[in-house]
């Protein structure tokens, strides 16, 4: 498929009176998907399995490991950005069955339009707050999800309402036995939101694990970390597999560095939970 060109970012207004916004990149080829100043997403319609933000990267290589390489998967998907992990799945497993619950239907409007799916994807979009789609979701994908993603921006900040011990409550209740929940984290120094995500994760699955760049898991710079979780044990052989995937510097952290990092971090409940912290503009400078 051969990539287009805008000499004027086609863009849309969403509900918050922000702006997303499509902009060719030059340097990576492909697309990003740009909302308030913020990249959200990043495609290439010519080769949907280039994944170019890191913790993307990662998340793609925890997919690759679940059932067999090119095996079909049921996807859920809360938050579509440009859909760049639907694509991916797509492309790498064909057949797979995929649904995806976004909030704003201009900025679906505007990816469906300039950065088509493919005709062949069973992938469909559903249009509403994550939370409140996850309960609207056909009954028959009750407990038969190999995967959900949580990946929700509201701007540069994942919304409180998404990130508690309720919420992930209902989304396991998606999942296969042994399907396994994909959470991206944004946080900075010192990481008490992402703390407190893991220690909220680590009450509804026993099994977690969490994928970062080196210094953005020691909490010495603001980036974005990846934590999977299952009820079945997370197999150990893929620990060496996802370190080689890279991005590198890599680092996965599991067992008892799992215990340290959340030890201490308080349970987000729908109660007390707060948004994920928002990142000084200076790091989407480009």
């Amino acid at each position: 498929m051969a990539r287009a060109t805008y000499e004027e970012p086609p863009h849309a207004r969403l509900s918050d009176g922000t702006f997303a916004r499509i902009v060719a990149s030059r340097i990576t080829g492909g697309f990003e998907l740009d909302v308030d100043g913020t990249p959200q997403s990043h495609v290439d319609l010519d080769d949907p399995t280039h994944l170019h933000f890191e913790y993307i990267a990662r998340m793609g290589a925890v997919i690759d490991r679940l059932r067999m390489p090119g095996q079909p998967l049921t996807a859920v998907h809360l938050g579509a950005g440009a859909l760049t992990i639907p694509r991916y799945i797509e492309a790498t497993r064909p057949g797979s069955r995929q649904q995806v619950i976004e909030l704003e239907p201009a900025l679906w409007d505007l990816v469906r339009d300039h950065l088509p799916l493919p005709r062949s994807a069973s992938i469909r979009v559903r249009l509403g707050d994550a939370r409140i789609g996850l309960a609207r979701l056909p009954r028959g994908l009750v407990g038969a999800a190999d995967l959900v993603v949580s990946d929700v921006y509201s701007g540069a900040q994942t919304p409180a309402h998404l990130t508690t011990l309720e919420f992930y409550r209902e989304a396991a209740e998606l999942l296969a036995p042994d399907g396994v929940l994909l959470i991206n984290v944004a946080d900075g120094s010192g990481l008490h939101f992402a703390r407190r995500q893991v220690a909220t994760v680590r009450e509804v699955f026993d099994h977690v694990i969490v994928l970062a760049e080196v210094q953005t898991l020691k909490g010495r710079r603001f980036g974005n970390l990846v934590v999977a979780a299952s009820r079945a044990p997370l197999p150990t052989e893929w620990l060496p597999r996802l370190m080689a995937a890279g991005p590198h510097p890599a680092k996965v952290a599991e067992g008892a560095e799992i215990e340290e990092f959340a030890r201490g971090a308080r349970i987000a409940t729908d109660a007390d939970s707060t948004a994920s912290p928002k990142p000084a503009a200076s790091i989407f400078d480009r």
